[in-house]
């Protein structure tokens, strides 16, 4: 019995060190989870400043943009630096090209900040396109689209318009607004 005492006095300070250990990596792992918790917030609120700053940057160049050409559609001298179309164009026409670009380039601002979806730029663009002069500014600007990089947003929304400017051009029906299938997301 005295053996089995001094035993179990041999094993207290074994058990309570061992609790001890046990208890202090219970801390450790809660500390860490806690911190892991704080970090994950934090780069969850960095993301939304990134994405909040890049709408803002997309909003700004496109008040550039639209003053820019606002300039060279009411100044036909600054509207010849920008006439870098494939045919020539006649000062009018100049103005009207740029104000399609205008309207273009204003719907890819709004699907890249995700006022549309892809689905709804489809369908608006393919309004876009009843208008002649509208196409026309699409064919004369084919060059400009070609320098754009494959991978690109602008490259693909770029080639489904020409996939849709083609398909409505082969339609046989007066209901433009049933040609082509728009994209899913």
């Amino acid at each position: 019995m005295a053996t089995l005492k001094s035993r179990v006095r041999r094993l207290g300070p074994v058990a309570a060190a061992g609790f001890g250990l046990a208890a202090g990596a219970l801390v450790t792992l809660a500390a860490q989870r806690h911190t892991l918790k704080a970090l994950h917030t934090r780069l969850e609120r960095i993301e939304q400043m990134a994405s909040t700053q890049q709408h803002a940057n997309l909003a700004h160049q496109q008040r550039l943009h639209w003053e820019l050409l606002s300039k060279a559609i009411d100044s036909p001298e600054l509207a010849e630096v920008l006439d870098i179309f494939e045919v020539p164009a006649s000062p009018q026409k100049r103005r009207q090209y740029l104000f399609a670009n205008a309207l273009y380039t204003n719907l890819l601002f709004y699907y890249r900040i995700g006022n549309l979806t892809r689905e709804e730029f489809y369908g608006r663009v393919r309004g876009l396109l009843q208008n002649p002069v509208v196409r026309e500014y699409w064919y004369a600007t084919q060059g400009q689209r070609a320098t754009l990089p494959d991978d690109s947003d602008e490259a693909d929304l770029g080639r489904m318009v020409d996939d849709l400017l083609h398909r409505l051009e082969e339609a046989d029906i007066d209901e433009w607004w049933v040609v082509g299938e728009p994209p899913s997301e």
